[in-house]
């Protein structure tokens, strides 16, 4: 099997798990690393056996096809331009961009440069998600009517020791932090979004960082922290959102469908494992499908390695991508508004997995 050269720039908190897996992944292989900190990026390639680069030689490297963007997200529009600008694909880590004229222009020059372009999240395709869907598929629970999607916690400040880039604009807040999980959840499980209504609060104007050096500083609020949406999508289901780092504690499953003949809980989107629990009790254990078990991010840069090298499409693509920031925008909008907006894109919803990807 021919190999993948696969180089990162961000060598951050989210790096470690790409690092990890792209050594145990079949068809790629990791060529070198950079960051804006040396130290960074010394360390990773130290730990990993590769070069540490600064990012005009990543990506003059020839060996190098794929370059991962792991940087924050108001840097994924200049980086990936400068990515694909050099004749290079790109993975990069959710969102898209912070801005959906951004991402679109990123999607555009990837076309136009006859480039793949793909993106985080790709838990979806872990053993819990694909089993939750093999059971909608299947007509477990009927024709699903509607459901719930909740990411609801005091806020990320109490264990990350730089959390500012979470409370900024553009790119901060819990629907553009996880909301991307949970969105592509739900595209995967029912399709495309075609509708959106919301409403949105700020209850705290700062922040106090609890862990690391900066423990006790402040950090301000720049955006809206609790937010709650309905979701219409294209084939018939609502479902309700809600998204907040406001939350002390609650009572609600990551995702549940309703459906006319049953419903189920499906596991935290931001994993790959997990179980389905059908009504009535049944458990439909993601250990029983292909990556149903440990932390596979990175999997959807395999399968868009595979997909280029074989000339097909590939699930964590950039149509999905941008369907789901468009989604996000809405919601933004539409609580800005106290409005409803309608969701002009659309994307297929991704092929189920039902073996490893080779």
């Amino acid at each position: 099997m021919s190999e993948t050269g696969i180089g990162i720039i961000g060598c951050g908190v989210i790096s470690g798990i790409y690092l990890q897996n792209i050594a145990r992944l079949p068809g790629i292989a990791l060529r070198g690393v950079a960051d804006m900190r040396r130290e960074a990026a010394e360390k990773a390639a130290t730990d990993h056996g590769v070069p540490a680069l600064s990012v005009d030689e990543l990506l003059a490297r020839d060996d190098i096809d794929i370059v991962v963007n792991l940087t924050v997200p108001a840097a994924h529009a200049p980086v990936g331009r400068q990515i694909l600008g050099a004749g290079k694909s790109l993975y990069l880590e959710k969102p898209l961009s912070a801005s959906l004229g951004e991402a679109q222009a990123l999607v555009d020059l990837a076309r136009d440069s006859n480039l793949g372009i793909g993106c985080a999240p790709d838990t979806f395709m872990g053993g819990g998600h694909q089993a939750a869907r093999a059971a909608i598929d299947a007509g477990r629970i009927g024709t699903p009517i509607g459901g719930t999607a909740t990411l609801m916690l005091p806020g990320h400040e109490r264990w990350h020791p730089n959390p500012d880039f979470y409370y900024s604009a553009p790119g901060g807040g819990p629907l553009m932090d996880m909301g991307p999980y949970y969105l592509t959840g739900l595209v995967n499980l029912l399709g495309p979004v075609a509708e959106v209504s919301a409403l949105s609060s700020r209850p705290r104007s700062q922040r106090t960082i609890a862990t690391g050096a900066r423990a006790g500083e402040k950090v301000p609020v720049e955006l809206d922290t609790h937010i709650l949406g309905l979701l219409a999508f294209e084939s018939g289901p609502i479902v309700q959102m809600a998204m907040s780092f406001d939350v002390q504690g609650h009572w609600q499953s990551p995702i549940e469908v309703y459906g006319t003949e049953g419903s189920m809980r499906v596991p935290d989107p931001n994993r790959f494992d997990g179980a389905v629990e059908l009504l009535g009790g049944e458990m439909l254990e993601a250990a029983d499908r292909p990556y149903g078990a440990d932390n596979w991010r990175g999997l959807g840069l395999c399968d868009m390695a595979a997909a280029l090298r074989e000339g097909r499409g590939f699930r964590a693509d950039a149509a999905l991508a941008l369907h789901v920031l468009e989604i996000i925008d809405a919601i933004d909008r539409a609580a800005a508004a106290r409005n409803s907006i309608r969701v002009e894109s659309r994307c297929d919803r991704p092929a189920p997995i039902e073996r490893e990807i080779a």
